[in-house]
């Protein structure tokens, strides 16, 4: 037996090497009956020092050194019952177990979510700051947005027209019937309500307008659209009122000048022909089409009576060079159109400036000349405002007229000051103007601006031609206090205004 244990020599060991103990280890090579398993640790426990070997239970059976007659025969076996000519080969490293890998940590899904949404949010906050952004400088907030429009009003000179047209006579112009024809269904009625509910409960007024361009702006005087909500009708090219019916939007009002432009969302209309009013001439003959009492593309003949009329109107102080016409103009009139007979228009008709003179005389109308007119309209479109104006901040009254010294006497129970009746006298003082923060006070007097004598509204805009907003004025004025009257002057910073008001 000792000779087959030396067919089976234990593995050569280095001279450093030393014996490791095993606890699996039996001195005869049989699998322990009862194992110490304290000493097997599962791969995820910490690594501890491996126990003594434990000493033998059960001395060898004497009839082999190797085990029993049962233990394979006799064929020697390692600590798993197996072989051990299987494992001879290998160094004995003991039973130690391997070293900790830590397990790898797979992606979580709720990471990957997370990740996803913050992305998202950063993306979200990002274009909610760009459309922010663009909001504010557009305007969308609030603030007024200049109109995005480029306006290009031409005035046409006198065409020649087919002298085989049946509509144009031996004079080469059109008849009344060619003009109403041509001209008509460039001809609107306009609805203005006093409120923004559109019903007939609330209609303030109504009156006419020319349309302009394809895409709906019209043309109109300011009075007419003195309400809350508009809307317009355009008729056929039957000249009934048989038409189509749009809410209109107010792009620009100018009181000063009684002139309007409105909008309507339409496409595919027929824009009036503008003619040179600069080629009219007095006894030429001329036709008003407009809406009179609601009577809708109502037609009347007259001549052209003068030119270059400068007329206030109604409720302003401001003139305007108008068309002096024969031709009836009422108030269902405003904001149509006098048209010569080559069937341009030439003129927008306004019963404020007819209005001055109809009380007392008949067949005077006026029409604000289109060539006065096209700048004002033209900047109406654009900004919906008219550029370069400026407003001083006082309302105020020649001095020198018969009602002013009816008041002075009211007030101060005495004759007005002949020293004060070459000046203007000053009633009113806005807060939100500079002129406000100088010493001037109500029922002052001001006798000259810029070293220029006033004594009424159209010499005071003489003294401040080409004057701006923003610019610099002095001004001479008057006090009268206690029966005297005392000198001082002042300096104050014109207002640049985008009202229109006068």
């Amino acid at each position: 037996m000792d000779d087959y244990k030396s067919m089976f020599p234990p593995p050569p060991k280095k001279d450093d090497e030393q014996p490791k103990p095993n606890p699996w280890q039996d001195p005869i090579g049989a699998f322990p009956e009862n194992p110490d398993w304290s000493s097997v640790r599962n791969a995820a426990d910490p690594v501890k020092p491996a126990p003594e070997p434990a000493a033998p239970e059960t001395p060898p059976p004497a009839d082999t050194p190797y085990g029993g007659a049962d233990d394979n025969d006799g064929i020697p076996v390692n600590t798993f019952g197996l072989p051990e000519e299987e494992f001879s080969d290998q160094p004995d490293y003991g039973w130690q177990a391997p070293p900790v890998v830590p397990p790898e940590k797979p992606i979580s899904m709720n990471r990957r979510i997370y990740t996803m949404c913050a992305v998202a949010s950063i993306l979200i906050f990002l274009l909610c700051v760009y459309c922010i952004g663009s909001d504010i400088l557009h305007g969308a907030l609030g603030a007024e947005t200049p109109r995005q429009v480029t306006v290009d009003l031409q005035v046409q000179p006198k065409p020649d027209l087919d002298p085989d047209d049946a509509d144009v006579n031996a004079d080469g112009e059109y008849t009344v019937r060619g003009v109403a024809e041509k001209v008509t269904p460039s001809i609107v009625e306009v609805y203005t309500y006093r409120d923004a509910s559109g019903l007939d409960s609330a209609l303030a007024g109504t009156g006419s307008g020319i349309i302009l361009s394809k895409d709906g702006y019209i043309v109109t005087n300011s009075h007419v659209v003195q309400g809350e909500a508009f809307k317009v009708r355009v008729g056929d090219d039957t000249g009934t009122d048989q038409g189509k019916e749009y809410d209109a939007e107010l792009v620009g009002s100018d009181p000063k000048t009684d002139l309007a432009v409105l909008k309507i969302n339409a496409y595919g209309l027929t824009p009036a022909v503008l003619g040179d009013s600069s080629e009219t001439y007095v006894g030429e003959n001329v036709v008003a089409i407009g809406n009179p009492a609601g009577l809708t593309n109502t037609v009347t003949r007259g001549i052209v009576s003068a030119i270059g009329r400068q007329v206030r109107s109604e409720n302003s102080s401001f003139k305007m060079e108008c068309i002096q016409t024969d031709a009836a103009i009422s108030p269902g009139n405003s904001g149509g159109a006098l048209v010569n007979m080559y069937g341009q228009v030439i003129g927008i008709t306004s019963s404020k400036y007819a209005s001055m003179y109809s009380s007392t005389y008949e067949g005077l109308g006026f029409a604000i000349s289109i060539n006065e007119a096209l700048p004002i309209v033209t900047d109406l479109m654009e900004n919906g405002y008219v550029q370069g104006r400026f407003r001083i901040g006082i309302v105020l009254m020649p001095a020198g007229v018969e009602y002013a010294a009816e008041e002075f006497q009211k007030k101060y129970g005495k004759e007005m000051p002949q020293e004060l009746k070459n000046s203007i006298w000053i009633t009113e003082i806005s807060d939100d103007c500079d002129i406000s923060h100088t010493d001037l006070e109500p029922y002052d007097f001001i006798l000259e601006m810029n070293g220029k004598p006033i004594h009424d509204y159209d010499s005071t805009i003489e003294a401040l031609d080409g004057c701006e907003g923003g610019d610099e004025v002095t001004a001479r004025c008057a006090r009268y206090k206690n029966g005297e009257v005392s000198y001082f002057d002042i300096r104050f910073k014109l207002e640049t205004d985008t009202s229109g008001n006068y």
